[in-house]
């Protein structure tokens, strides 16, 4: 696999782990300085501003794919209109979602909600700046994917990672020096976020070498549209596939049984990093090679996936029960480990399955992508329903794992790659998770399975290693550097 690509990778991967890290540090900081109840108010602010992601339209993901294309063809012009014309596009979607948030929070809060009475002043003391958040958000999407478009990773993860924790950090500041209030904490979040954009706006006109601004373009933004609508079709759907699970087995079991899936679900979902920062690494490369070239690099990506990510999952799956045990108690473990083996199957099929994806995205066309996705919703649904009623949470994660089964073999084909040597690939690795599924349910102390981990891992490892030659160069290149930096310590 090509350096550059590995590199990024890696970047990538740190970029998306350092914002968790920040998380659990300042989460218990914010309870005792906000209180369990203006706490809980601030987190619905947050996922209510991701809600309203929508509003970007896909306009992001289309800029980092025009964009690509443009760097890829030495056409500066064209980066700049489109670039240009994204901005102000999300500029003007983020405006209208900021009145819409303001309005409908006003109205919501003040005859509908069950805001405590000594918070309902601060809440409406703080919609201002929540409808300020929605347009700033809306362009620093559009700023990280011209960014992400030209491939300059460690641009966009500096700045995004000095963006978090200006986010995480500067109203939780707020709150000790000013005062621990709504108005306060958002208008410090507003702050960070205005910092954060930015940055992110100097660099991205730093890196595509932009110098003037331009209007809007009606050809520019009809093709930005045409391409990002499709991908706004893909993920609201998949946002909903990944949440309709939880909701159909709370309405037919209750809440505790939603607390057996989701404690599971919510620790393996974690494990996709790695995917997820392949495939912010991948889709703008994938939008600017030749076909051939294309189908090259998503063969060696996903023979790399399996080779690093199997290990990985491996270890997941014969440590999980253990660790739950330990972290959560017995009652949880008993209940959700089996779900969550089952689970780990289907994140590390998505993984895969999603560089496939991205790859319809990036060289055929995101409809086809977005078609998969409204086929496949309502069948999903279906299956969760009859799943849950027929076999409780079992029945649940088997169909979740079915829905990664369909998306990986559809998704593979609609690629229009040779599947062939991909799929031989997947099925030995395959068979480790599968046999590792069994083993964990004999191995549950400690001791048995590290020894497990060890054996499994090993064994997958030294498969790679011999039926990937990619991987086996890899591993050759890592180990003489290695060796190199040792020896030249060892004369120093």
């Amino acid at each position: 696999m090509d350096k550059s690509i590995l590199k990024n990778i890696g970047i990538n991967f740190i970029g998306l782990i350092l914002p968790t890290f920040v998380s659990l540090v300042t989460v218990p900081a914010y309870i005792k300085a906000l209180g369990v109840e203006r706490y809980g108010v601030v987190s619905l602010v947050w996922v209510l501003i991701g809600y309203f992601g929508i509003l970007d339209l896909g306009m992001s993901m289309a800029a980092q794919n025009q964009i690509s294309k443009a760097r890829a063809s030495a056409d500066k012009e064209e980066c700049a209109r489109v670039f240009w014309s994204a901005t102000w596009l999300n500029l003007g979607t983020g405006a209208v979602g900021g009145l819409l948030i303001y309005f409908g929070t006003f109205i919501y809060t003040a005859y509908f909600s069950k805001v405590p009475p000594e918070l309902h002043h601060e809440v409406i003391g703080a919609l201002p700046w929540l409808a300020l958040a929605i347009p700033i958000a809306n362009v620093s999407w559009v700023f990280a994917g011209a960014i992400s478009g030209a491939e300059k990773f460690g641009s966009y993860n500096t700045n995004q990672t000095i963006g978090t924790f200006l986010f995480q950090l500067l109203p939780l500041f707020a709150a000790w020096w000013i005062g621990p209030t709504l108005p306060n904490v958002l208008a410090a979040a507003v702050a960070a976020r205005i910092i954060a954009a930015v940055m992110l706006g100097r660099s991205a006109l730093k890196v595509l070498d932009i110098r003037k601004m331009l209007p809007p373009q009606f050809g520019v933004a009809k093709g930005l549209f045409s391409f990002g609508g499709w991908m706004l079709v893909t993920s609201t759907l998949q946002l909903m596939g990944d949440s309709i699970d939880r909701v159909l087995v709370g309405s037919a079991l209750g809440a505790r049984f939603v607390t057996y899936y989701s404690v599971p679900q919510n620790l393996v979902w974690r494990l996709g990093v790695i995917p997820s920062a392949m495939m912010r690494t991948l889709f703008p490369r994938l939008s600017a090679l030749n076909r051939e070239n294309a189908d090259m690099v998503l063969r060696q990506s996903i023979e790399f996936l399996n080779g690093v990510f199997t290990p990985v999952m491996l270890v997941a799956m014969l440590v999980l029960e253990p660790f739950l045990h330990l972290w959560v108690g017995n009652e949880v473990a008993s209940a959700g480990a089996p779900v969550g083996r089952i689970l780990i199957i289907f994140v590390w099929l998505t993984g895969q399955s999603n560089l496939a994806r991205i790859m319809i995205q990036a060289q055929v066309h995101p409809a086809v992508a977005a078609r998969v996705s409204i086929i496949e919703t309502p069948l999903f649904a279906g299956a969760i329903w009859a799943g849950v009623h027929y076999f409780g949470l079992t029945g649940a994660a088997l169909a979740v794992a079915a829905r990664g089964f369909f998306d990986y073999f559809v998704l593979l084909r609609l690629s229009r790659v040779h599947a062939r040597p991909i799929v031989m690939d997947m099925l030995p690795h395959l068979a480790f998770l599968v046999a590792a599924m069994w083993i964990a349910t004999i191995a549950t102390t400690i001791p048995l399975a590290a020894a497990a981990v060890v054996l499994m891992g090993s064994a997958n490892v030294a498969w790679s290693l011999t039926m990937t030659p990619a991987l086996r160069d890899l591993a050759r290149s890592v180990l003489g550097r290695l060796s190199r930096l040792y020896s030249r310590k060892s004369a120093s």
